[in-house]
């Protein structure tokens, strides 16, 4: 009799046991994705596990760039990058704000000494003869370029940094004129509305959109763009609130800053030299 109802309570409990290993899968089946799991689809991204990548760029060393467009990166924790050309005036009277700019993170890139271009072409009617990209040899440019560099590392200490070509002007005659550069820097940015992969970018001729006068909502669209093409978007700003011809409005570029801000979960804004080292590290490995 004590042989029998051990049996059929060793029974039940079997098959108690039995029940809930079966519950348990059963219910693991429907479990949502652990943390584990969670991580590893959020590094699926090609721009450091993120869908794409934005550059905030501006050109010309600009007093709004000190008033108007760095204290609204720093306010979102954003960080952007600075092309400076040496005969800027503020470079000197303002060195303490540059040196600023460098300790919030921001970059500074070589926009050359004094910004040569091409003249000859109509709009370009500003170029003065002395500093016009046709009656340079490439040792001059070369040479300023180097200084402007030089120049740069007093304020921020840094031998990494990236080019911006003045004007998007590329070429002295029929030659590129950063081949001798390249070791000089990291990259180059030109002015070509386009967006490239990582894999299709040309680290010394990276595209970017050049704003003037775009409204938030177009710019918004450029960087949803971006996002559904797993794309890299580069943005050139001049004047931010006005002091040069080619301008946003201070309305316009804070909307634009906020919305990234939002979208970071799917963005890596970064200043130009580390997304430049990133893509080439890429590319070697």
């Amino acid at each position: 009799m004590k042989l029998k109802i051990s049996f059929i309570i060793a029974g039940g409990l079997s098959t108690l046991f039995l029940a809930q290993v079966m519950s348990s899968c059963s219910s693991a089946k429907h479990q949502p994705q652990t943390s584990a799991s969670t991580s590893t689809a959020k590094e699926e991204g090609p721009w450091k596990g993120k869908k794409a990548s934005v550059v905030l760029t501006y050109d010309d060393a600009l007093n709004v760039h000190l008033d108007h467009a760095a204290p609204a990166l720093d306010s979102l924790g954003l960080k952007g990058t600075f092309y400076l050309s040496g005969y800027s005036g503020n470079i000197d009277t303002r060195q303490e704000a540059w040196r600023a700019v460098v300790r919030k993170g921001h970059e500074l890139g070589n926009h050359t000494l004094y910004h040569p271009c091409a003249g000859g072409t109509p709009g370009r009617e500003f170029v003065r003869w002395d500093y016009d990209l046709r009656n340079y040899t490439l040792t001059r440019l070369v040479n300023e370029v180097r200084m402007t560099n030089t120049l740069l590392k007093a304020f921020d200490n840094k031998t990494q940094r990236t080019f911006a070509y003045p004007c998007s002007d590329t070429k002295l005659g029929d030659t590129a004129y950063i081949d001798p550069l390249r070791k000089d820097f990291t990259g180059a940015r030109a002015v070509r509305s386009y967006m490239p992969t990582l894999n299709d970018v040309d680290l010394y001729y990276i595209p970017s959109y050049m704003i003037n006068g775009q409204t938030a909502e177009e710019m918004i669209a450029l960087v949803e763009q971006a996002i559904a093409g797993n794309k890299l978007l580069v943005f050139l700003f001049h004047g931010v609130g006005g002091e040069h011809g080619l301008n946003v409005s201070l309305e316009a570029h804070s909307k634009l800053l906020k919305y990234l801000k939002q979208k970071e979960s799917d963005l890596w804004i970064a200043p130009m030299t580390e997304v430049a080292t990133y893509i080439k590290d890429k590319k070697s490995s």
